[in-house]
């Protein structure tokens, strides 16, 4: 059977999109590998209806909403090959089976990048996080390190001061904020240690201590840092889409690739935050567009 659309990824984004398309009579397949970007987080925030919801649970309750509509399949499968020939693809996964479809959704998102620091993985995800949006409110007012190598830490840390006015930037021996920068953080009484770090100390997952090569210290009781990112999967890169400078998926407006019939939602395309609302917002734009995009080549 040929598919109108297959989605890949089963994050916020493709989860609303699968469910958009199948409530306009789309016959569609969503591939889930299950190696969500969140999948160190206890809790996920932010989401109306679903405020502190596991990420699990959201998970297992949207994919339940998608079976009820008998159009809609849903397979815990790799993709592992797309492939355009003519005016549909197909879809190869990792148990051998080969599917056709008109259009293809690619909500495969981003793997973050941590930085190389002793003891880092502990504390990701339980004291130490990405998204202030997602986590601020748990770490409000308390004394925080905010972590990163890169110019990006100065937008972080300004972000990071709307939940708590005690932070000490550290930037692991690099050099990366202006005089004006450094400036602007001390009079806001923002220490900058440019100082490398060798390891991060705690309990269960509970930020403690700041070691630094120097023999210092910091006291902290949880942070935020500044991640690398990464395409999860390598598929938009086989098919031959557009990727823009900072790595993200080239997309139109609507989600369109530059491979027509190829679309990406979420934060692959590295334009959105990196929330679960935005996220599933992004899907069901996309998926809308998938659809009118299909009525105009059948009408």
């Amino acid at each position: 059977m040929l598919l109108d659309c297959v989605v890949i990824g089963g994050g916020p984004s493709g989860l609303s999109a699968g469910l958009v398309l199948g409530r306009a009579r789309k016959n569609i397949m969503l591939f889930d590998e299950d190696k969500p970007r969140n999948a160190v987080t206890h809790e996920s925030h932010g989401f109306i209806t679903r405020d502190g919801i596991k990420p699990s649970e959201f998970k297992k309750v949207a994919k339940a909403d998608l079976m009820k509509y008998p159009n809609i399949s849903v397979h815990n499968q790799r993709v592992v090959d797309i492939r355009k020939e003519n005016n549909y693809f197909l879809i190869y996964s990792a148990d051998g089976n080969t599917y056709q479809s008109r259009k293809v959704i690619l909500s495969t998102g981003l793997k973050d990048v941590l930085p190389s620091i002793q003891g880092i993985n502990k504390f990701y995800g339980t004291s130490v996080f990405i998204c202030p949006f997602c986590d601020g409110w748990e770490l409000k007012d308390r004394a925080l390190v905010v972590i990163g190598e890169d110019e990006r830490i100065f937008h972080l840390t300004k972000l990071i001061s709307n939940w708590s006015k005690d932070i000490i930037v550290c930037t692991n021996g690099n050099t990366v904020l202006t005089a004006d920068q450094k400036q602007l953080l001390l009079s806001k009484k923002i220490v900058v240690n440019e100082s490398e770090i060798l390891s991060l100390e705690g309990i269960d997952g509970n930020l403690k201590r700041v070691l630094f090569k120097n023999g210092k210290e910091i006291v902290r009781d949880g942070g935020f840092m500044v991640t690398g990112l990464e395409q999860a999967s390598p598929l938009a890169q086989k098919l031959g889409c557009l990727i823009k400078k900072n790595g993200g998926i080239d997309t139109d407006e609507f989600g369109r690739t530059s491979v027509e019939g190829v679309y990406a939602s979420g934060d692959n395309s590295l334009s959105t935050s990196p929330q679960l609302i935005t996220a599933a917002s992004e899907g069901s734009k996309v998926a809308s567009r998938v659809i009118l995009d299909l009525i105009d080549e059948d009408f």
